[in-house]
């Protein structure tokens, strides 16, 4: 007797679940990116025009590189972060935020390697934050 498999398809709660996922992720990068660029006014800029517009376009920016590029460079620089014993592991965000400057140009820059080093580990505190606070009750809630 041979049986098939369906394929499930993911449920609405699961696509709402995702949607939520990548909201939560715009909003906190936007309010990071937004606020650093406050404090560190010589060092960090995000454009004063639309100020808020430039910042979300930097955290979909990052969004989007942290989801694609990312996992490729950790794959590549594994052994340096084995060696460093994960100490190399923020300054592959410290390069996400560089290519970020590098994409948006005169919007948003970041001078100086220990102010983004400061918003990348700030990203990364936010990022755990997030998962452990918001977003895993939302899609646990969605397994029901």
């Amino acid at each position: 007797m041979k049986q098939t498999v369906i394929n499930p398809k993911i449920s609405p709660k699961k696509e709402i679940n995702r949607f939520l996922d990548w909201l939560i992720h715009m909003i906190s990068y936007a309010i990071i990116l937004i606020t650093v660029s406050i404090i560190f006014k010589k060092t960090i800029h995000i454009d004063s025009n639309y100020f808020g517009i430039w910042g979300l376009f930097a955290a979909i920016i990052i969004y989007l590189l942290n989801k694609t590029v990312k996992p490729i460079i950790v794959w590549l620089t594994l052994p340096i972060t084995g060696l460093t014993l994960g100490l190399f592991y923020p300054f592959i965000n410290v390069f996400i935020l560089h290519i970020t400057d590098w994409i948006l140009g005169s919007h948003f820059e970041i001078n100086g390697i220990f102010f983004a080093f400061i918003v990348a580990v700030l990203i990364s505190i936010m990022n755990v934050c997030m998962d452990i606070l918001i977003i895993k009750p939302i899609l646990d809630r969605g397994d029901n």
